[in-house]
């Protein structure tokens, strides 16, 4: 019989020692305990600027870093002392001050060098908010609609910045060849999902000439979208609130894309066909989706695949069963997303990944 954790730490007279087994899955279990600690501390500092303030790599007080963010002393020290705990910050016990090494100031705080981390570890509170009712659906059935998610939207606004607004230029649009000249002699473009319309309104602003057009379900996100173009001055793109199952019309755009969307949808399938339809025969779809096998045993060894799942069954797969739909979930996976590309009428897919995004994958795809 497996014994509770506490008792690894003072053994009761009379109980058998623990098989190697049994100490080396207890640790486990206790450093996945630490780690999860660590990562709302993560997004603790990250939203509060902690990082950034930490980013210049001077060693400082609880006090000092306080001062610097402007924040409540007693919160930065509790804080600190996770950061420290957790292997995060490093600590001069002689002075009672921490530092952000430069390796982690590469990956955390706004300015990091290769990328800023600590945005993704947001999505850990949020999904926690919702912990009831998605224990209520593992017994009931159902899901839990859009609605219910506090700052999933602004999350995903803040993470679309990082993987797709900063690679439009570089990366994502030179993987459909020729794109980008028709982009600036002008064409008709659609993004499909498109949140907060980040990328949409950076395209927008890059391409005067073309025409832009965002869909998405959810009313928040069109009202910020249509607020951003408007303070950028964007003529040339306009949003919409639209269920994506429900689009009307034929040989509309030159270019769609969905970024992380296809998967959420109630009826992907419909969708897919949909974006089909409004496809130009000569027209590119590029869909970005999660980097994921269909099978689960396939998904083991990829480095963020617990966190994709639990994403997935704490948001992904739970608002489509909301609308009443399949519940694809965020691991569909490559195999299956093909064979649904193909299902819907494309002819001509192509898969790319790209190196400054390790969670999703590229598809080019032609009629």
């Amino acid at each position: 019989m497996c014994t509770n954790h506490t008792t690894i730490l003072e053994k009761p007279e009379g109980q058998a020692d623990l098989t190697p087994e049994q100490q080396e899955f207890s640790d486990r279990l206790l450093t996945i305990a630490n780690h999860g600690a660590v990562s709302l501390m993560i997004s603790v500092g990250h939203r509060t600027g902690l990082f950034d303030a930490l980013n210049d790599g001077e060693s400082v007080t609880s006090e000092q870093l306080a001062a610097k963010a402007g924040l409540d002393e007693r919160y930065v020290r509790e804080w600190l002392g996770a950061m420290a705990t957790g292997g995060i910050v490093e600590i001069d016990a002689a002075r009672d001050s921490f530092r952000l090494p430069p390796d982690g100031a590469c990956f955390l705080g706004r300015e990091a060098a290769l990328g800023n981390m600590a945005g993704m570890f947001q999505f850990i509170p949020v999904l926690g908010n919702v912990e009831d009712r998605i224990v209520d659906c593992f017994r009931t059935g159902g899901g839990v609609p859009y609605e219910a998610y506090d700052r999933f939207h602004e999350c995903m606004a803040e993470e679309s910045d990082g993987t797709v607004v900063a690679a439009l230029e570089d990366h994502i649009l030179p993987l459909a060849p020729g794109i980008e000249a028709k982009l600036e002699a002008g064409i008709e473009v659609a993004d499909i999902g498109c949140g907060s319309g980040h990328a949409l309104n950076r395209l927008a602003a890059l391409y005067p000439a073309s025409r832009f057009t965002g869909y998405d379900l959810c009313e928040e996100t069109v009202i910020a979208a249509t607020e951003e173009a408007a303070r950028l001055g964007l003529g040339n793109v306009r949003f919409e609130k639209q269920d994506a199952t429900l689009l009307e019309g034929e040989e509309l755009f030159d270019l769609i894309f969905t970024f992380d969307a296809v998967h959420d949808q109630a009826q992907p399938a419909t969708v897919l066909a949909h974006i089909r339809r409004l496809l130009k025969q000569d027209g590119v779809y590029l869909m970005q989706d999660i980097d994921a096998a269909t099978g689960i045993a396939n998904n083991l060894d990829k480095p963020m695949a617990p966190f994709i799942y639990t994403i997935s069954c704490l948001h992904c797969m739970t608002v489509s069963l909301a609308q009443g739909g399949v519940g694809l979930g965020a691991a569909w996976g490559a195999e299956l997303a093909e064979a649904m590309l193909k299902e819907a009428g494309f002819g001509g897919i192509a898969l790319h990944r790209l190196p400054h995004d390790m969670m999703n994958l590229y598809f080019v795809c032609r009629p």
